[in-house]
C-alpha cells in the first residue's frame, strides 16, 4: 500500500501499482542460466569467501530459494530430471547411458513446452547432458527451435592442457591457464557467452518471445580457468572444510571415493590411499582455491549476459532463472566431487528474477544489471530481494518457470506417470512470489537419491552403470532432518525393496547442520518397520519415507520431553 501525503502522489501510486499488473499479462522472455557443479558458494547464500558480485546483484532484484535440492547429484540424471520435471526413478536415468524418450517415456521437456507455446527456444553450452542421455542431439528438434550450440574449445577440456611444475602439459585437476596460449585463444564458457550474447541481439526486436538456455561448464573440473582469477583467493587466506574427516558413523555405502579426482595427473602423483585418502592439506587448500576462482570466472560470464539484457533494453521483459545441476564437496566428510546425498552435493542455488514481480520498473531508465568487474569492485555487497527458506526441489523449476513466464504449467502427475507425456512431479512455486513466507513448513520435503554397486566403496561407486546398481540411497530432506535409507535395488525391473535396508542415516540439522553425527538407530528403525508393515503397500516410497520421518520426529520429541 502507498501512503501519499501530497496532492499529486495518489495518482502516481495508483499508476505505479498498475505497472506490475500490466506486465504480468504479457508473456515474458526467459533467460535460463545453469552452472555445472555449483554448490551454494555464493555471496547471496552467505558464503564469506567467494566473490560473486554479478550473481549477487541478480539476487538483489530476485526471489532466492535458500534450500533448493537436486534429485541426484550427478550431471545427466539431474539435468534430465529438472528439464522433464520427473524424478530419476521415472526417467530411469541414473548414469549417462540411456535416452529417456526410448528408455522410460516420451516426456515433454521444459523448452519443448515453451516451444509449443510459440517461444523461440535456443540452447547454448551444457544444458542437457550431451551424448546418449540427450540422444546425441541435446534433444533437438523436440526441445529447441534451432540446433544446440556447443563451444568448439570444449574438445580440449580432457586433453593435456595444464602446464605442470615440470613445464610439460598434463591432464591436471588444477589448471589455471593463460587464455592467450589456449587453442583459439579462448575457453568454453567465454565462447558460450559470446554465442548467447549474439543470440540475444538477434532476438531483441523479434515479436515472438524467446527461451534461451545457457549452460556454463564451470566450476566443473578440471579447473581450467583464466589464471588471473586465482589471484582473488590468496592461498594464505584459504581454510580447510570445517569437517574434513570421514564421520565415524557414516555407513560405508554412503561414502564416495571421488575416483574422477584421483584420475587427474596432479592428484595421481600424490599416491593417495583408496578409498578414504586423505588428500594432503596443502593440496586441499589449492583445490578449494581453484574451485572458488572457477566460481568467480563463471560469475563474470553471468555478468556479461545480464548486462546485455540492459544494453538491449530486455531487462523489463525477460525473466532470469539461475541454478545449477547439483553441488560439489570441498572436503566435507572427507569427500570431494559430488556423488552423494549430503547437502553440499544436493543443495543448489535457485534464483528467480521476474520483472514486474520481484522488481517494479523505475520511472527513469537506469541499468538493471550493470556489469561488475570483480577485480575492480570486489568489495560490493548485495542482499537478496526476497528469500524463501523452506525446502524446494529442482523438479519444481519446470512448472514454476513456465507459469511465471507464460501463465501456464503442466498438471501434477499421477502416482504412476510413465504413460503421461506432459505432467510434473514437482510443485508450482508461483504462490511463493505472491505471499510472504510464514516460518518453517514441516510438510516441505525434497527427495534425492544415489545408486551404489555395493556396500563397501568400489572403483565404480561414484558412477555405477545401470546393470551394476545393487543399492539405491533414498534421502528425504526436511527443514529439520535429513533421513536416508540405503535399500536393495533391482536394475532389471527398476524395483526397490524397502524391506532390504543396507544402512540408514539420520541427521538433526538444528544441532548438526554439517550432517556429521549420524544418529540412525537400527533398533528404532526395526520398530518403525513394524509400524510400516501396517501401512498399505500401494503407497509410493516417498510417502512411506514421509511417514517414517513423522514416526522418527515423534520418537525424538518423546525422548527430549
Amino acid at each position: 500500500m502507498c501512503t501519499c501525503v501530497r496532492i499529486w502522489l495518489p495518482a502516481l501510486c495508483l499508476l505505479s501499482l498498475a505497472l506490475p499488473v500490466s506486465t504480468r499479462r504479457e508473456r515474458r522472455n526467459v533467460l535460463f542460466i545453469m552452472a555445472d557443479d555449483l554448490r551454494t558458494s555464493l555471496g547471496c547464500y552467505g558464503d564469506p569467501v567467494v566473490k560473486s558480485p554479478n550473481i549477487d546483484q541478480l539476487a538483489s532484484k530476485s526471489q532466492v530459494f535458500l534450500n533448493a535440492y537436486a534429485q541426484q547429484a550427478v550431471c545427466a540424471p539431474s539435468r534430465t530430471s529438472m528439464l522433464t520435471s520427473r524424478r530419476p526413478d521415472t526417467t530411469r536415468l541414473y548414469d549417462f547411458n540411456s535416452y529417456w524418450r526410448v528408455h522410460a517415456g516420451n516426456y515433454t521437456t521444459m523448452p519443448q513446452f515453451f516451444k509449443s507455446r510459440g517461444y523461440y527456444t535456443m540452447s547454448v553450452g551444457k544444458v542437457f547432458h550431451p551424448g546418449i542421455a540427450s540422444n546425441h542431439t541435446d534433444d533437438y528438434p523436440y526441445s529447441w527451435s534451432t540446433p544446440a550450440f556447443h563451444p568448439p574449445s570444449f574438445r580440449y577440456e580432457k586433453e593435456k592442457m595444464c602446464k605442470g611444475e615440470d613445464g610439460e602439459l598434463h591432464t591436471n585437476l588444477l589448471c589455471a591457464v593463460n587464455v592467450t596460449e589456449q587453442p583459439g585463444g579462448t575457453l568454453p564458457d567465454l565462447e558460450s557467452t559470446d554465442e548467447a550474447v549474439r543470440l540475444l541481439k538477434s532476438r531483441a526486436n523479434n515479436e515472438a518471445p524467446f527461451f534461451l538456455a545457457v549452460g556454463f561448464h564451470k566450476p566443473h573440473i578440471p579447473f581450467r580457468i583464466p589464471q588471473e582469477f586465482i589471484s582473488l583467493y590468496p592461498l594464505d587466506n584459504m581454510t580447510l572444510a570445517p569437517d574434513p574427516k570421514v564421520p565415524k558413523l557414516l555407513p560405508s555405502v554412503a561414502y564416495n571415493p571421488w575416483m574422477d579426482i584421483r584420475k587427474r595427473d596432479d592428484v595421481e602423483k600424490l599416491n593417495i590411499s583408496f578409498p578414504y585418502g586423505p588428500i594432503p592439506k596443502d593440496f586441499q587448500l589449492r583445490i578449494r582455491q581453484h574451485y572458488y576462482a572457477a566460481v568467480s570466472y563463471m560469475d563474470a560470464q553471468v555478468g556479461r549476459l545480464l548486462s546485455t539484457l540492459d544494453e538491449l533494453r530486455l531487462a523489463d521483459s525477460t525473466m532470469v532463472v539461475f541454478t545449477s545441476d547439483h553441488g560439489w564437496s570441498l572436503g566435507e566428510h572427507g569427500e570431494w566431487a559430488k556423488y552423494s546425498n549430503f547437502d553440499v552435493t544436493t543443495r543448489v542455488p535457485l534464483i528467480y528474477y521476474v520483472p514486474g514481480v520481484t522488481t517494479i520498473r523505475e520511472w527513469s531508465w537506469k541499468p538493471t544489471f550493470p556489469f561488475i568487474d570483480v577485480f575492480k569492485q570486489s568489495g560490493l555487497k548485495f542482499k537478496a530481494k526476497k528469500v524463501i527458506r523452506n525446502v524446494v526441489e529442482l523438479v519444481d523449476v519446470f512448472p514454476t518457470t513456465s507459469y511465471m513466464a507464460d501463465h501456464s504449467a503442466p498438471e501434477p502427475c499421477p502416482d504412476i506417470s510413465f504413460q503421461e507425456e506432459l505432467c510434473t512431479e514437482g510443485d508450482n512455486l508461483a504462490y511463493t512470489f505472491r505471499h510472504r513466507e510464514r516460518g518453517e513448513d514441516e510438510e516441505a520435503i525434497s527427495f534425492s537419491q544415489y545408486p551404489r554397486p555395493a556396500d563397501l566403496p568400489q572403483v565404480n561407486s561414484d558412477l555405477p552403470d545401470l546393470k551394476d546398481i545393487k543399492i539405491m540411497g533414498y534421502s528425504l530432506r526436511s527443514w529439520d532432518y535429513r533421513y536416508t535409507l540405503w535399500l536393495g535395488f533391482n536394475p532389471q525391473t527398476f524395483q526397490v525393496n524397502i524391506s532390504e535396508v543396507h544402512a540408514g542415516e539420520l541427521y538433526m540439522l538444528a544441532e548438526d547442520p554439517n550432517q556429521d553425527e549420524n544418529i540412525y538407530s537400527d533398533t528404532e528403525q526395526s520398530v518403525i518397520q513394524r509400524k510400516m508393515s501396517r501401512i498399505p503397500h500401494t503407497l509410493n516410497l516417498q510417502t512411506k519415507m514421509r511417514l517414517q520421518l513423522l514416526y522418527l520426529r515423534a520418537g525424538m520429541k518423546r525422548r527430549t520431553v
